[in-house]
């Protein structure tokens, strides 16, 4: 249960810096990426765990949490941006 919580707590800030480094704006703002980046969390902790790492702790699981955030906002990003209508 409270691994569920801390991929929650690290999501939010791994989205908050994602959003630093990926940059553009994205319809819905800071809510959208915020939501990103924890379920890049989620997809980097699961990452994380396919290599072979057991627990989540430490530098390398949310390194690996704000890689998956920032993967999944480019792809976001490369299906939500700007259309020019003609």
């Amino acid at each position: 249960m409270w691994h569920i919580i801390w991929f929650i707590i690290i999501g939010f800030i791994v989205g908050l810096i994602a959003r630093w480094i990926v940059p553009g704006a994205v319809r819905g703002g800071i809510l959208v990426d915020i939501i990103v980046g924890i379920i890049g969390s989620f997809i980097g902790g699961w990452i994380y765990r396919t290599f072979g790492h057991g627990s989540l702790t430490g530098l390398w699981a949310f390194l690996y949490a704000l890689i998956g955030a920032v993967v999944l906002l480019l792809i976001v990003r490369a299906f939500t941006g700007r259309r020019s209508v003609v």
